[in-house]
């Protein structure tokens, strides 16, 4: 891999909007905007001089006459849980357009973003179970650390979503944002199992396709390799079967969206050839 540090210093120049405007994902709902984010409703008790009057709950005293002030407790710190696929189907696209460098990328900006803000990363990679990278450091120096880490990662064997989803899931302790970097080739009904194990959390499943994949430049007698098994076949692809394949993509691709809406699990669907921080910029916001 030869992904570069440097990509750190360009999201440190990205608009801080991008910081002040993130989802529900990674900041949760708020009961009261007029307090203050990070807080949420836990009691009430009744009003003593010098409260907060903005605290004392109207309707409630129109309807007892008896003056209540809200209490909150201030929400723990986000714990952003970042799972990139290295299994052997991520082992494709040429140059910037690589789907597990570009993937990788993505996790890492995650993970930079999160500590930035003062919250907790965890980076962990996966195939058939979760192999975690980080140290628990949430810093620039750890997620320069996993770049080096991530560098020396060669995707292979298979993806198995449903066993390490279901292991990775008993490691979260808290209520959390998972982000799911992958092109989720594999068996659907493993990855609706996993992701299910994974969905008490926020969930967000990053669907990398790399344009090569999407528009294959291949014609007449070609050798077709599958990446995670190495298997060969060779067939001739005309007209008929580029149709075929195309439309098994998109179904693909929809069916993994299904499943996930039906989890309540958000489904993003990026390319490889895309400007990586419009990409990127529009996943943080999502």
């Amino acid at each position: 891999m030869t992904i570069d540090p440097d990509f750190l210093d360009e999201l440190d120049r990205l608009d801080a909007s991008l910081k002040q405007q993130t989802s529900s994902l990674k900041k949760g709902e708020h009961e009261s905007p007029n307090v203050g984010e990070g807080l949420t409703f836990s009691d009430y008790r009744r009003y003593a001089p010098g409260d907060d009057t903005r605290l004392v709950d109207w309707r409630l005293y129109a309807r007892t006459e008896e003056l209540f002030v809200k209490q909150f407790e201030e929400e723990r710190n986000l714990t952003v849980h970042v799972l990139v696929d290295a299994s052997g189907s991520m082992d494709f696209g040429d140059g910037d357009h690589h789907k597990f460098e570009y993937g990788a990328k993505l996790g890492l900006g995650f993970a930079y973003l999160t500590a930035e803000e003062h919250n907790e990363f965890r980076f962990s990679l996966f195939r058939d179970e979760p192999e975690r990278l980080d140290t628990g450091k949430s810093n620039r120096g750890e997620v320069l650390r996993l770049v080096d880490r991530l560098n020396d990662v060669e995707p292979s064997g298979d993806a198995d979503f449903g066993t390490a989803f279901e292991a990775y899931a008993e490691s979260i302790r808290s209520r959390s944002l998972v982000v799911v970097v992958s092109d989720f080739l594999g068996d659907l009904d493993a990855l609706e199992t996993g992701v299910a194990a994974l969905s008490r959390n926020d969930v967000l499943l990053v669907h990398v396709l790399a344009p090569e994949e999407l528009d294959p430049d291949a014609g007449g007698d070609t050798i077709f390799e599958d990446l995670e098994s190495d298997l060969t076949r060779r067939t001739y692809f005309g007209t008929t079967l580029e149709k075929r394949y195309r439309q098994r993509l998109e179904e693909h691709v929809e069916a993994v969206a299904e499943r996930c809406r039906d989890l309540r699990a958000t489904h993003v669907t990026v390319r490889t050839d895309e400007e990586f921080f419009d990409a990127f910029a529009s996943l943080w916001m999502d």
